[in-house]
């Protein structure tokens, strides 16, 4: 199992609502938790197993806690609008640190390459970086949210 397919197998279970999930696997074992309150954690072993491994299994344990669904975002009146959009599962934050300022508000003029946002994933933060020039209109998502993959966080006027 490569490095890929255990990314797959992580944001399956993270988008799975399961708590735990086991697999076992000629030379390989991996044990994927979650916690679904509020904030979402991921916990992944993998350890290589002996030579005389069991045979593949796959266990999965109750959900933890229900899941709240995502609100859709209201439709605009002004389609000239531009959605910019997650490009990663993971924890949305609107400042680089606790005691620093927001990246962006509403009203502010982006360039380029600012960035505008970190989305943390696996307890890496990536920053996410404008691919466009324009004025902030909207910020669909809250400070400390967790976002999909694709889900909208911004809208940017062009013009």
């Amino acid at each position: 199992m490569d490095l890929k397919e255990i990314q797959n197998l992580i944001k399956f279970v993270a988008n799975s609502g399961v708590a735990e999930v086991k697999l076992e696997m000629d030379d390989v074992k991996i044990t994927i938790r979650t916690t679904l309150e509020g904030n979402v954690t991921e916990t992944t072993y993998v350890q290589q197993m002996p030579a005389q491994a069991a045979p593949q299994q796959v266990a999965a344990a109750p959900q933890m806690a229900p899941v709240a669904a995502v609100p859709e975002a209201p439709v605009v009146e002004n389609s000239h609008y531009i959605t910019i959009k997650s490009p990663i599962i993971g924890t949305f934050y609107r400042k680089p640190s606790p005691d620093k300022p927001m990246f962006v508000e509403v009203g502010k003029t982006i360039s380029k390459g600012d960035v505008l946002c970190v989305i943390e994933a696996m307890k890496l933060f990536n920053e996410i970086e404008s691919e466009i020039s324009g004025k902030i209109v909207k910020i669909l998502v809250d400070d400390m949210s967790p976002v999909e993959f694709d889900q909208p966080l911004f809208l940017v006027d062009p013009s």
